[in-house]
């Protein structure tokens, strides 16, 4: 979905007609959410008895099922699935749901459609504390430590399904088709979107329907279903049930751009993976990975976290924008998943508040109220995001004395990086092999071995580099576009001014409450800068730059003597358009020979699809906020290593592909 330069706003949500509690309506289209009956029975009946789970559970051959809804409103299909496979015996796959939906609840009114099914708690708990707000996107939840996963698309239905289908990948196993009926609702029955549903369709994928209405009969059947009636439930006669039959794909509207970003060949699920590189980017990725029962040896040179994610203290945040792009959508749905993901290792004793860290909430202070103030209006309906808030708040928020508002982050906070790779390295299936040495990768038989000087340490179909700046010196790689920009941090002991400090404070810099009795203060940022050392200068520049954010402070940092304080030197990577590089690597010769066309007519359409190096990925340039970037960077590897459903839309897929700046420099005739 392109939006880039559209005015950022959240999503309206769903009009809801409460005047039985017991029976939400849609305001708009004039329909029930579920029968009045008996809801969540009625949902069995159609949608589980009529896909034939959790039959079909037992005897799935692969390592995941997907199960694709249209309509999430108020979760009950989606919370009986979930139940339904909970009960189900093991072996069972894996649980993958997608649900897309153009106007959801309010998260008052999702609440109290929930308080109507007590008999399907906790799951309803769980649910309500990850339910995503009205940001418009794709949201990624993450349950039951990673066995389900619920994709969330706040997107119409059209064009959402029509993203995924065109990566041309059938990637569903069984279909609820949920919209409000025909017609109530007939954009959700159309033609575009049967196709669309079609044509993600594995062989033998099954559709389900309440409905029995004759346009969806014979739309279905035109897409390539065979479909039968079925008895209704209660007062409803017939419903629908089918199954995906004709093994082509309906004809779809012709692409306009080039597909570049499609590999050409599709690989196969890999059973063990190379992870090279023991930093958070690394670390996530094979936490991801292994969560999915793939087999990852993680490889690191020197220590865990011992490079760019070796500062003391980081800080989980975001930055809004009055206007849409890739850029923005991608900070602020990987930001809000990284609440969730790191809420999760918090909650299961992976990390320890207070010595690993705390998401106790973070300012981001802001100089001009007039630019606060643009955005205050569109920030209401998602506090659970951010709230502008004026220096009065900001204050009490902080638990210190501030001149200046800003937005508050509320389920924002700080991490000690080392803690975080070390926990997701002790994720069961990882083998961490560190103090290697220099590494290099070269692919022999089928296989990508990971050499140290002479000697083969691991070996794998699958390789994943994610070694920062460093990923360029592979050979495969020589031709990225990294920039190493050196960042210098500041230890302060804290003190009565410091230590009231309750929640994380960004300015130029950021400050964060104490971790074991200090703060880390910075960062600085110089590019082309290659000293290692520790530079009092530097410190100068940090403890400056905090005076000015809270003046009240300025007289007990000029006490401190910077040639006397501690920190540290780190090497953040970024790439030049500031978005990190996710995805396969290209084949650079093929490339140069399939788009080669590009440096006469940067605008026509090559209908060539991209040739890339056999099971090479690459995972890197998350510069300053790889704490929010990268677990949902490593969900994008690991769904396109092992085929599954995508947590972003085909735009930000490409907005992140390694291969975007060769299709770019060929575009400028620059190669």
């Amino acid at each position: 979905m392109n939006r880039d330069n559209l005015p950022w706003r959240p999503l309206a949500a769903a009009a809801i007609d409460w005047r039985n509690p017991a029976t939400p309506r849609s305001s708009e289209f004039g329909d029930i959410y579920y029968s009045c009956d008996n809801g969540p029975e009625e949902a069995r009946h159609v949608f589980l008895r009529g896909s034939d789970l959790p039959a079909r559970w037992r005897a799935h051959p692969g390592a995941h099922f997907c199960v694709a809804e249209t309509g999430f409103g108020t979760g009950l299909n989606f919370l009986l699935t979930w139940q339904a496979w909970r009960n189900c015996d093991n072996p069972r796959p894996r649980l993958h749901y997608v649900s897309v939906e153009k106007h959801p609840l309010a998260r008052g009114d999702f609440a109290a459609a929930l308080d109507n099914w007590p008999q399907l708690q906790p799951l309803t708990g769980h649910l309500l504390q990850h339910y995503p707000p009205l940001l418009p996107g794709q949201h990624r939840l993450v349950l039951e430590r990673g066995r389900v996963t619920l994709d969330l698309w706040w997107e119409d239905a059209a064009a959402a399904l029509a993203d995924l289908a065109s990566r041309g990948a059938p990637l569903v196993d069984a279909w609820y088709l949920d919209g409000f009926a025909p017609s109530r609702n007939a954009a959700m029955w159309s033609e575009q979107v049967l196709c669309s549903v079609a044509a993600l369709s594995h062989p033998g994928a099954t559709v389900a329907t309440f409905t029995a209405a004759g346009q969806v009969r014979r739309g279905l059947a035109k897409a390539g279903f065979t479909v039968r009636k079925i008895p209704g439930y209660g007062r409803k006669r017939e419903s629908l049930a089918g199954v995906r039959t004709t093994a082509e794909h309906p004809v779809t509207a012709a692409a306009t751009d080039t597909p570049w970003d499609l590999p050409s060949a599709a690989a196969p699920r890999p059973t063990h993976v190379l992870v090279l590189g023991g930093g958070l980017a690394g670390c996530s990725a094979a936490a991801a990975l292994a969560r999915r029962g793939v087999a990852v040896t993680l490889l690191e040179q020197g220590a865990l976290a011992g490079a760019g994610s070796g500062n003391s203290q980081g800080i989980l945040y975001t930055r809004l924008s009055h206007r849409h792009s890739a850029l923005t959508d991608f900070a602020l749905q990987s930001f809000w998943f990284a609440r969730g993901y790191y809420s999760a290792l918090f909650d299961c004793g992976q990390l320890v508040r207070g010595v690993d860290g705390e998401l106790c909430g973070a300012l981001q202070q802001t100089t001009h109220s007039g630019v606060r103030a643009a955005l205050a209006d569109a920030l209401h309906s998602v506090p659970e995001l951010a709230q502008a808030v004026d220096a009065r708040r900001a204050c009490e928020l902080l638990g210190i004395e501030t001149e200046r508002g800003g937005y508050w982050y509320p389920g924002s906070g700080w991490l000690h990086p080392p803690a975080v790779c070390r926990a997701l390295a002790r994720t069961d299936g990882v083998t961490a092999l560190e103090q290697t040495g220099a590494l290099r990768l070269q692919y022999r038989s089928g296989q990508w071995c990971a050499l140290a000087g002479d000697n083969t340490l691991a070996r794998a179909s699958c390789a994943v580099v994610a070694t920062g700046v460093a990923s360029a010196a592979m050979a495969q790689l020589d031709w990225l576009p990294l920039q190493a920009i050196r960042g210098q941090t500041t230890h302060l002991p804290s003190d009565d001014h410091l230590g009231r400090l309750r929640a994380v404070l960004c300015h130029e810099g950021y400050v964060a409450p104490a971790r074991q009795g200090e703060h880390c203060i910075g960062a600085t940022f110089d590019p082309r800068d290659d000293e290692s050392r520790l530079r009092a200068n530097d410190h100068g520049k940090n403890l400056a730059a905090l005076a000015t954010a809270i003046p009240t402070w300025r007289d007990a940092l000029q006490a401190f003597d910077p040639a006397q304080l501690g920190g540290r030197v780190g090497y953040r990577c970024a790439s030049p358009d500031y978005l990190p590089l996710v995805g396969p690597v290209p084949d650079l010769p093929a490339f140069l020979r399939d788009y080669g066309a590009l440096r006469k007519n940067a605008r026509q359409r090559i209908p060539h699809r991209g040739h890339y190096m056999s099971g090479l990925y690459l995972d890197t340039a998350h510069g300053s906020r790889g704490l929010s970037s990268a677990p949902l960077a490593a969900e994008l590897l690991a769904s396109q290593i092992c085929g599954e459903p995508p947590p972003l839309d085909r735009q930000l897929c490409r907005a992140l592909a390694p291969a975007r700046f060769l299709i770019r420099e060929l575009a400028r005739g620059r190669i």
